[in-house]
C-alpha cells in the first residue's frame, strides 16, 4: 500500500511547469517576431545652393512664376517639367497684391477666350470673317481718340488668325471689339464669357469689363497675370504668332509688332502697353540656359511709371535670373534622413539612393523635408525603408530611402537571453 508523499507531488508540479515553460518560452523567443528598430530622423548637411531672390521692382505690382524647365543629367537623360493649367505658387512677387488696371493685357485675355470658343487648327488660319459696318465704325472711333488701331473697312474679309495678329501684335483696340462681337455676338456677352474663363483658369483676382483694357475697371493681380503670360505662351496659336510676327495682314495691311522688348536679354514679350491709369504694363516670358539645360519663367510687370523704368527693372531681373538659375543638388545620394538602432545594438541609416538634381531658380530657402519610414526589425543592405519628400523652387520632389547597411537577426543566443523583449514583441504583434 503506497503512502502519499507531498514532496513528490511538488516535484511533479515543478517539473510540469518547467516543461510547459520551456514549451512556450522556447518557441516565443526562438521563433517569435523581433522588436522593430528604433528610428530617429536627422537633417543632412545642406546641399542646396544659397537662395538668390529675383530682383523685382517696388513700383506697381510684379510677379514671376515657373513656366518650364528642361534638365539634362550626366547620363544624357533629359526631363522637362511644365506648369499646369491652374496657377502654381509664384517664384516671387513684389509691390501691391491688389488688382491694378491691366491696359492691353486685357487683349491677351480676349485672344485666349476667343480661341477657346473658336479654336484654330495649328498650321491653319481659321474661318473667314466678313467685317461689318460696326467694325469699321470701331476703327474710326478709336483712330479719332488716338487709341491704337489697325485700319479696316466694311465687307473686308479677314481670317480669324489675321484678326488675332492685329489684336495681339498690333494691340488693335478695334480688332479686340471685332473678335469679341464675332465670337460671342456682342462685347457684353464676351465680357460674361471672359470672366467665366478667368475663374475657370484660377485667375480669381482678375476681371474685365471690356475687350480692350482701356477701361480702368479691367484689372488684375500680378500673380494672376504672370500665370496668364504662361497660358498665352503655351497656347500653340499665340506662341506661333509671337515667334513669327506677321508683317502684313489682310490686303497687305502692315502691322507694327508691339510685343517685342529686350529680346537680347532672353525675354519674349506677350503684351506691352500704357494707359494713364495703368502705367506701363508688360507681360512676358524669359529663358535662362547653360546650353544643356534651360529654365523658362513667365512674368508680369504692371504699373511701371515709364519705359525707362521698365527697361531698368527687366535688366535687373534678368541679371538676378542668370545668377540664381542653375543645377540644384536637391537630394544627394548618400544623404541620411534617418538613423536606426536595433534592440541588439545594430545601427544603420536611411540614405537617398539616387541623386535628384534640378535646373531651377532657388529663390528661397527650401522647406524642411518630410520623411516617411517603414516599420521593420531586420532588412538587408539597400532595402527600401522609406521616402523623403520636399519642395524646391516650387516643385514637389521625392526619393526612396535605402538602408546603408543591413540589420540582421541577432541569433538564438540573444533571443533566449532577452525573454521580456521577445515576449513583448510577440504581444505587440
Amino acid at each position: 500500500m503506497s503512502s502519499f508523499r507531498p514532496g513528490r507531488l511538488v516535484g511533479i508540479l515543478v517539473g510540469t511547469v518547467v516543461i510547459l515553460g520551456f514549451g512556450v518560452y522556447g518557441p516565443a523567443t526562438l521563433l517569435g517576431p523581433l522588436p522593430p528598430v528604433t528610428a530617429f530622423t536627422v537633417t543632412p548637411a545642406a546641399t542646396a545652393t544659397a537662395p538668390t531672390p529675383p530682383v523685382l521692382p517696388a513700383n506697381g505690382a510684379s510677379a514671376i512664376t515657373v513656366l518650364a524647365a528642361t534638365t539634362s543629367d550626366a547620363s544624357g537623360t533629359t526631363s522637362t517639367r511644365a506648369e499646369g493649367s491652374q496657377p502654381s505658387a509664384p517664384i516671387a512677387v513684389a509691390g501691391t497684391a491688389e488688382a491694378l488696371p491691366l491696359a492691353s493685357i486685357a487683349k491677351v485675355v480676349t485672344a485666349l477666350v476667343v480661341l477657346d470658343a473658336k479654336p484654330i487648327v495649328a498650321g491653319e488660319s481659321g474661318p473667314i470673317v466678313t467685317l461689318t459696318a460696326a467694325d469699321f465704325q470701331s476703327y474710326l472711333d478709336y483712330d479719332k481718340a488716338g487709341a491704337r488701331s489697325v485700319a479696316v473697312f466694311a465687307d473686308e474679309q479677314w481670317a480669324e488668325l489675321e484678326l488675332l495678329q492685329a489684336l495681339l501684335l498690333g494691340s488693335s483696340n478695334n480688332h479686340a471689339d471685332t473678335v469679341a462681337r464675332w465670337a460671342f455676338g456682342s462685347v457684353d456677352a464676351y465680357v460674361v464669357a471672359a470672366n467665366a474663363w478667368l475663374s475657370d483658369n484660377g485667375l480669381t483676382g482678375t476681371s474685365v469689363v471690356d475687350a480692350t483694357g482701356l477701361h480702368d475697371a479691367s484689372a488684375g493681380t500680378a500673380t494672376d497675370l504672370a500665370h496668364l503670360a504662361g497660358l498665352a505662351a503655351t497656347d500653340p496659336i499665340v506662341s506661333s504668332m509671337l515667334a513669327s510676327p506677321a508683317t502684313a495682314l489682310a490686303n497687305r495691311r502692315g502691322v507694327q509688332n508691339t510685343t517685342s522688348y529686350l529680346p537680347e536679354e532672353g525675354i519674349t514679350g506677350v503684351s506691352r502697353s500704357y494707359t494713364d491709369a495703368a502705367g506701363v504694363c508688360f507681360l512676358f516670358t524669359a529663358t535662362v540656359s547653360d546650353g544643356a539645360s534651360s529654365f523658362t519663367f513667365s512674368g508680369a510687370f504692371i504699373g511701371e511709371p515709364t519705359y525707362d523704368a521698365l527697361t531698368a527693372d527687366l535688366t535687373a531681373l534678368m541679371a538676378s535670373a542668370r545668377a540664381g538659375v542653375g543645377p540644384l543638388p536637391v537630394l544627394a545620394a548618400g544623404d541620411a534622413y534617418a538613423t536606426f538602432e536595433s534592440a541588439w545594438g545594430d545601427e544603420a541609416s536611411a540614405v537617398v539612393g539616387v541623386s535628384r538634381t534640378r535646373y531651377a531658380w532657388q529663390a528661397t530657402t527650401p522647406e524642411a523635408a518630410t520623411v516617411e519610414l517603414k516599420d521593420f526589425a531586420t532588412a538587408r543592405t539597400g532595402a527600401n525603408v522609406g521616402q523623403v519628400r520636399l519642395t524646391v523652387a516650387g516643385e514637389k520632389l521625392s526619393a526612396a530611402l535605402k538602408l546603408d547597411q543591413g540589420i540582421a537577426d541577432p541569433g538564438p543566443g540573444w533571443r533566449l537571453l532577452h525573454p521580456i523583449v521577445m515576449i513583448t514583441a510577440l504581444l505587440d504583434q
